[in-house]
């Protein structure tokens, strides 16, 4: 237990505090960001990344990983809040991780492993893109001081770690965000700074109970919200912490992730804070600046609240272009630039699929869509190629008065019509053996099409038999198929 202990939370005290330290100051412009798109109160979203953040450095299950308020979250609860108000955003962040809790419960995160690389690929290629054109304001129209900070802040990210010593101690990001800071403070010019976005909360949470009529009507109205969150939530959680999984080169446990998130968002709601889920751009810096355990994250949560309450006058002075060029840094060592590399080398149907999904992501800024949208396209690509392995030879027995068809592949839905033009029906033999020892029969539509055969056959006035048929098969078959019952072509038009 206490090696456990020490893996999870001290095995990297230093490098986590610095970079927890980098991420809470990353996270403090994205929660009044989203606070903004969300309608709401900025003290909302920077109560719900300190809550989330904190309270999932405990319960969550990829460490390292870092969870706030989301972009992708605040779109789903802008009509929400504009039509019922912001106690019932509260309680739909609470119902959202009841749902939450309850999904990890059943082991759902499991149906993860049906989400190709490919997708994986896409959907970190496209909130890349997404994270680089979120900067594009900020650097646009701006003074040139603007521009040579943010050019600044990236020679010093770059650079920084190649300094002897002090480079491989601090990471490059807090130092280009302190020094930029400094200057400003200094030179006292007229640019755009975190104080700027919204005011910061100058208290600490307090518990609250969402002011609202708790019955039927009220579940009926936050419920629709609280199911998209929670999928959106969970899908780019579990997106998250697969993309921690690679860069660690270690495992997390989803399903416990699924429940953490959960019982981070019930505790937020009772906060007044906003649901959110894990960020891909605040998990990168922090395992980019050196965040490998639970602490960094549980750092990151903490530093933020003390920032944004006790020391707000000091963060409301950094300079919105010090922030912008960390998350281009984060953009460009997020893009996976092998996945461009390698495009000639790979199966054009992967190709498809990564390009499809960046292309949805990007277009519509919704992840959830993306990703969904490439799992349907993997699939359908999928079941074409096991469709394509389906063989089928004949030969003639019995001096020519009977044919053996011999089945070898997967008998579903892509391959029931190949299935069953590879007959010859106008042959007209006495009889027919069916051989499928080399066959399995996957759903309803492969039952179909035996159906099909056979009836047609005997119609021919033909013998069917049909051998080899393992259990599995044979439980479906026998289940379902109706060539063996009486008025089987009727049934058969029936279905």
């Amino acid at each position: 237990m206490l090696q456990l202990i020490r893996e999870h939370w001290f095995s990297n005290v230093r490098a986590d505090l610095l970079s927890g330290t980098v991420v809470a100051l990353a996270l403090i412009p994205e929660a009044l960001a989203f606070s903004i798109i969300a309608g709401v109160d900025p003290k909302v979203g920077l109560y719900a990344s300190f809550c989330i953040c904190t309270v999932n450095a405990f319960v969550g299950g990829r460490p390292a990983m870092i969870s706030a308020a989301t972009g992708s979250m605040a779109l789903v609860m802008v009509t929400l809040v504009a039509q019922h108000g912001v106690e019932y955003l509260f309680a739909t962040t609470i119902l959202t991780g009841i749902f939450q809790f309850i999904a990890g419960s059943l082991r759902l995160a499991n149906y993860m492993r049906f989400v190709s690389r490919s997708v994986v690929t896409g959907f970190v290629n496209a909130l890349a893109i997404l994270i680089f054109w979120a900067q594009i304001p900020e650097l646009t129209n701006v003074s040139w001081i603007v521009y040579a900070m943010a050019a600044g802040s990236l020679a010093i990210i770059y650079l920084f770690p190649y300094i002897p010593v002090i480079g491989r101690i601090f990471p490059s990001p807090l130092i280009a965000i302190l020094v930029m800071t400094g200057i400003y403070m200094y030179g006292n010019f007229d640019i755009h700074t975190v104080g700027d976005m919204g005011q910061l909360p100058g208290s600490l949470p307090s518990l609250i109970w969402p002011d609202i009529p708790w019955n039927w009507h009220t579940f009926s109205i936050i419920a629709p919200y609280a199911l998209t969150l929670t999928v959106v939530g969970l899908m780019e959680s579990m997106m998250t912490a697969t993309i921690v999984d690679d860069l660690t080169d270690s495992g997390s446990n989803k399903n416990q992730e699924c429940r953490g998130q959960g019982i981070s968002n019930i505790c937020t709601g009772f906060i007044g804070g906003m649901a959110g889920c894990g960020m891909i751009g605040q998990t990168v810096i922090n395992v980019k600046s050196g965040g490998r355990t639970r602490l960094s994250t549980l750092t990151a949560g903490i530093v933020l609240l003390i920032m944004v309450v006790f020391l707000s006058d000091w963060v409301g002075q950094i300079p919105m272009a010090a922030l912008a060029a960390v998350m281009i840094m984060v953009s460009i060592g997020t893009f996976s630039w092998d996945s461009i590399r390698d495009l000639p080398k790979h199966p054009m149907s992967t190709n498809i699929v990564m390009i499809t999904v960046v292309a949805v992501v990007v277009a519509t800024s919704n992840l959830a869509i993306g990703v969904f949208v490439g799992v349907l396209l993997s699939a359908l690509f999928f079941a074409n190629k096991v469709g394509r392995l389906l063989h089928i030879t004949s030969h003639l027995e019995d001096n020519g008065e009977r044919r053996v068809y011999e089945i070898t592949g997967q008998v579903f839905f892509a391959s029931a019509n190949p299935f069953r033009h590879a007959f010859d029906f106008d042959e007209a033999l006495p009889a027919v053996t069916i051989d499928v020892h080399r066959a399995h029969f996957w759903d309803i539509s492969a039952v179909e099409a035996l159906d099909r055969v056979v009836l047609r056959m005997r119609r021919e006035g033909t013998t069917v038999d049909i051998v080899g048929m393992n259990e599995a098969s044979k439980t479906l078959v026998d289940k379902v198929a109706v060539h063996d019952k009486p008025d089987a072509e009727k049934l058969l038009e029936q279905h």
